[in-house]
């Protein structure tokens, strides 16, 4: 339980300081930050696994690269449900989900959490 929390808050001090420096994502606050953070673990439990075997035909086609589109459609999907967190456009969430994963994935790699 402690693991996750620390996971949630790395996560989220990654989409806040991803939304300061790329153009195109929007989030108000620390607790903004948090919820999304949330909604993204959500949606990586329930969601990614079934759109993942859908889309196996084109991510093999791809070599696995339609993968980062993937992230990038499900970080923007997360901006539904998330009142103050915005993304504008299909390029932002792609950068933005990268940049999101590298970071929470350092973090955690410096802290020894994984």
């Amino acid at each position: 339980m402690g693991k996750m929390l620390i996971h949630l808050l790395i996560t989220a001090l990654a989409i806040l300081g991803v939304s300061r420096f790329v153009p195109g994502i929007h989030v108000d606050t620390f607790t903004t930050a948090l919820l999304v953070a949330f909604v993204l673990a959500v949606i990586n439990l329930v969601v990614r696994p079934v759109i993942s075997v859908l889309t196996l035909p084109i991510n093999v086609l791809t070599l696995g690269l339609f993968t980062f589109i993937l992230n990038g459609i499900l970080f923007w999907f997360a901006s539904y449900f998330v009142h103050g967190f915005k993304v504008d456009n299909l390029m932002a969430a792609v950068i933005g989900a990268l940049a999101v994963s590298v970071l929470s994935w350092f973090a955690n790699f410096l802290l020894h959490t994984s």
